[in-house]
């Protein structure tokens, strides 16, 4: 596919002095979502864990890596398409699971599902959503839609939610593992502030006969539903006894969304997990760590197909990451900033506009498939 001639229209529009109302660079997009946005739900999306020195590194190691480029070969066609659990896909990314889309922009969820459809690329839709799990699913057409799964301490709730997600028709499971409790997030302190709280981006709790008995109303009011929520929110216990019950509950492919070290993929692969999902959470629930592209390397050592998240702003950042071995990229905030700017429109205008430049990138560097990519660290 053709992902660069994207610009082409680009350029023909300002022959005619037309110019789209979405910018194309990360800087850009949160600079605009800052002026959108409540300061208290701004800070919730651009924050991290601590000082934030995590987060910001994500993005920086990722950047020291890059590739050596091929002359004189024809480069007039570029082949971005991959396979992921049997799924073939024209592009490398997938749309990371976040659980305030409801907040930055009106049915944000749906919009996201509406855009991933209208772009063929997979995504993964989070358990804390403004739109029931079955609704997302339907919106989001043929595109490759995981179930992202936060585990909560009450077992017939988690499994109540795995189970509709397998009927709702998505085609995997992911589990976040990362979330055994809330990191230490200063922006948000200072603002007091977790939309959850309030019973907001729980359309998927309010809809489970399991939770509204926990709740012991079937309309419990908003902040009854948050205090209910923050009970159950997530379970600290959650272990590899769990990943084999959810196994025996469902055919859905499942992805462990967390996994960093090298000793938790081969288990993993020992498991008989289908995926992994290889991430620190965008640096935003534990501050310390390594940058996320640190550990890339190791899990894929356990020979599961792995995506990559957590630094990914641009389609420079999408070839690093599939050079280096992902089968996809995941794309968080960029995309966040573009749904907030304009709702299903502007999450197709970044992702085209990631690919547009992935696919000119290659162009350029006379690369015409994902396996050219050589990438080396600076």
């Amino acid at each position: 596919m053709d992902f660069g001639g994207f610009q082409d229209g680009i350029y023909a529009e300002g022959l005619l002095a037309k110019h789209r109302r979405f910018p194309y660079t990360f800087a850009d997009l949160e600079a605009r979502a800052r002026q959108i946005l409540d300061h208290a739900t701004f800070d919730y999306v651009r924050g991290g864990a601590g000082d934030e020195t995590t987060q910001d590194a994500n993005v920086t190691e990722l950047r020291r890596y890059g590739f050596v480029p091929r002359m004189l070969r024809d480069r007039s066609t570029r082949d971005l398409s991959t396979t992921f659990l049997g799924t073939e896909l024209t592009a490398p990314v997938v749309l990371c699971p976040v659980g305030v889309n409801g907040l930055v922009h009106e049915g944000g969820d749906l919009e996201v599902a509406r855009a991933a459809g209208a772009l063929g690329v997979a995504a993964m839709y989070s358990t804390l959503s403004d739109a029931p799990l079955e609704e997302v699913a339907d919106a989001r057409g043929d595109s490759f839609g995981a179930f992202q799964l936060y585990p909560t301490k009450d077992d017939e709730l988690t499994d109540n939610l795995v189970r509709r997600a397998e009927k709702a028709g998505f085609d995997a499971l992911t589990i976040t593992l990362d979330t055994g409790s809330l990191g230490w997030r200063p922006r948000d302190l200072a603002n007091g502030y977790i939309p959850f709280l309030r019973g907001r981006c729980l359309a998927n709790y309010l809809t489970d006969p399991r939770f509204l008995e926990l709740c012991g109303t079937d309309a419990p009011p908003p902040l009854h539903a948050g205090i209910v929520w923050s009970s159950l929110f997530s379970k600290p216990t959650f272990g590899w006894d769990d990943v084999a019950r959810i196994r025996r509950i469902t055919d859905l492919p499942i992805i462990l969304k967390g996994i960093c070290h090298a000793d938790d993929a081969r288990k993993a692969a020992a498991e008989g997990v289908d995926a992994i999902a290889c991430s620190n959470h965008g640096g935003r629930q534990a501050n310390g760590g390594l940058p996320a592209i640190s550990h890339l390397e190791g899990v894929l050592d356990a020979g599961l197909p792995v995506t990559f998240d957590s630094g990914i702003r641009d389609g420079v950042d999408v070839l690093r990451a599939v050079g280096l071995g992902a089968t996809l990229a995941g794309i968080g905030r960029p995309y966040v900033y573009g749904l907030t700017l304009g709702g299903a429109a502007g999450v197709e205008h970044v992702v085209r506009s990631m690919l547009a430049e992935a696919d000119l990138t290659m162009a350029a560097d006379c690369l015409t498939s994902l396996a050219d990519l050589h990438v080396v660290r600076r």
